[in-house]
C-alpha cells in the first residue's frame, strides 16, 4: 500500500488528486486492475467528480454548506460535527479501474481529496490491486 499527504489551506476544500493515483499506479508497474483511494480521517472523503470547470467543486462545497450548516443543533462538542456528516455523505473511499497503467475516468472526471475540517494536514492511502 502506498500513501501520499495532502496539506489543505481552507476550512472547506476540493483538491485534484488524480496525478498523485497515477503515479503510484506508475510506480507499481501493474498494466490492469483496480486502484482503491481511501482517507483515514473522519472529516475528510474522498469523490470522483468534473474537474473540466472550477465552478463544479465550488457548487458540491455550496450545497454541502447549505444542506448542513457549519453551525446548527449538534451535540459533538468540538464544533465540526458539520465535517462528520459531510465526510459520512461524500464517503471515504473510491475505486478506480486501471487498464495500461491509467486509470479508467470520463473525459472530465478527476478524484479529489475533500476536505470539510481544515486547514489541515492530511494523507490518503492507495492499494493498487493488479489483474492476474
Amino acid at each position: 500500500m502506498n500513501s501520499f499527504p495532502v496539506k489543505t489551506s481552507a476550512r472547506f476544500e476540493m483538491i485534484d488528486i488524480t496525478k498523485q493515483v497515477r503515479d503510484i499506479i506508475l510506480e507499481t508497474g501493474a498494466g490492469s486492475g483496480l486502484c482503491h483511494v481511501f482517507v483515514p480521517h473522519t472529516t475528510a472523503a474522498v469523490t470522483i467528480n468534473e474537474n473540466a470547470d472550477p465552478d463544479v467543486p465550488r457548487d458540491i462545497i455550496s450545497i454541502l454548506d447549505r444542506l448542513i450548516p457549519l453551525h446548527g443543533p449538534y451535540r459533538h462538542g468540538e464544533g465540526n460535527s458539520a465535517a462528520h456528516v459531510k465526510a459520512s455523505m461524500m464517503g471515504a473511499s473510491e475505486t478506480v479501474l486501471f487498464e495500461n497503467g491509467q486509470l479508467v475516468l470520463g473525459t472530465w472526471q478527476s478524484i479529489f481529496f475533500c476536505e470539510f475540517d481544515g486547514p489541515r494536514m492530511r494523507n490518503v492511502f492507495v492499494k493498487v490491486i493488479a489483474a492476474p
